[in-house]
């Protein structure tokens, strides 16, 4: 499944006649988790214990370490579960999603990966009504503040924040959980100022760093749980002639059938194996972008044959079909674990 999204058209020219043209799309990708046709409500629960309040977070002023900075980690890892449940929930994949409010360790070990037991699980879903859980198990944060002259009279400063994040997904009476991810990425913040204080002002509190650092966090991690959308690139030729300009005004207005058409009669006639190559490629695109995956990765693949045959391995088109190759490759495999999850 794929939609495509003109934000941008930009022509790259490799000769007075000859460009690429490239166009954005929006891929419609599998969960990394495959959930058991029995799945229908989930609950989002908080394993993880918060870091205490000085460990992992530098303040850096001007070269110089603050000594006693702190950050409290305890909202942030409830706003990771909300924004990771909101998430699953507006894909609408399940048939409910649940958060579950209350943390549900007790203990002080913030470094300690702690499973929940089959009774804890079994326990959650009973008394929330649910089939399985989806529990942030530990998430530690690595938060970095520093202010830095720039110019005389002017600061920078920047907070990066480090995530390093596991989730498992849990059914009920079952020894070990269904899966686990592991999930790590960073987010930063950057702003300047006149003055030192200004940018207390306008930069976000440790807090709220660490607060906003987690909703990022669980607004990455939902696509690990249910099919999503994805950002991608492709493109396509251009040339000199009627049916190359005409083909290009057809695609630049979504008009696969009618700029396939105009593509397929070059590389029926052209004598050129370069016209030919180029006309394949596109005719791979006009293909996916009408979900025919099979025809694109054959199309495609001529292509590739074509360039590599005649320009060599190391050719810069060459080894940009191959990556459309295998990009295609991974997209057949990936409909098929599509499929599977909306069968059930």
């Amino acid at each position: 499944m794929m939609r495509s999204v003109l934000f941008t058209l930009a022509a790259v020219l490799f000769t007075a006649c000859n460009t690429i043209n490239y166009i954005g799309i929006e891929t419609y990708n599998p969960a990394e988790v495959t959930f058991p046709k029995s799945v229908g409500k989930v609950l989002i629960v908080n394993n993880a214990v918060p870091q205490p309040e000085g460990d992992n977070y530098k303040h850096i002023i001007k070269g110089e370490e603050k000594e006693g900075a702190k950050a409290k980690a305890d909202s942030a890892l409830f706003d990771a579960c909300r924004v990771l449940g909101g998430a699953i929930a507006n894909s609408s994949y399940f048939n409910d999603v649940l958060l579950y409010h209350n943390p549900t360790r007790e203990d002080k070990s913030a470094y300690e990966d702690k499973r929940l037991t089959v009774d804890q699980v079994n326990t959650l879903c009973d008394e929330n009504y649910v089939d399985a859980i989806i529990s942030i198990d530990r998430l530690l944060f690595d938060m970095k503040r520093e202010v830095s002259s720039f110019a005389e009279s002017f600061y920078i400063g920047t907070i990066d924040v480090k995530m390093s994040g596991v989730i498992r997904c849990y059914i009920p009476n079952r020894e070990s959980p269904l899966t686990t991810i592991q999930v790590n990425d960073s987010i930063q913040w950057a702003e300047s100022a006149e003055y030192v204080n200004i940018l207390d002002k306008i930069l976000p509190t440790p807090d709220n760093a660490l607060r906003g650092a987690a909703e990022y966090f669980g607004a990455k991690a939902y696509s690990n749980f249910v099919p999503h959308w994805e950002n991608e690139t492709r493109w396509y030729f251009g040339g000199a002639g009627a049916r190359w300009k005409e083909a290009s005004a057809f695609a630049n207005n979504e008009k696969w059938d009618e700029a396939g058409a105009k593509w397929k009669m070059i590389y029926d006639s052209s004598s050129s194996w370069k016209s030919r190559a180029k006309a394949a490629s596109n005719l791979a695109l006009c293909h996916e972008m009408k979900g025919e995956l099979r025809e694109a990765y054959e199309w495609a693949h001529k292509s590739y044959e074509m360039f590599k045959g005649k320009s060599g391995e190391n050719d810069n088109t060459a080894n940009l079909l191959e990556l459309y190759v295998k990009a295609l490759a991974e997209r057949i495999n990936s409909d098929k674990k599509l499929n599977s999850q909306f069968e059930q």
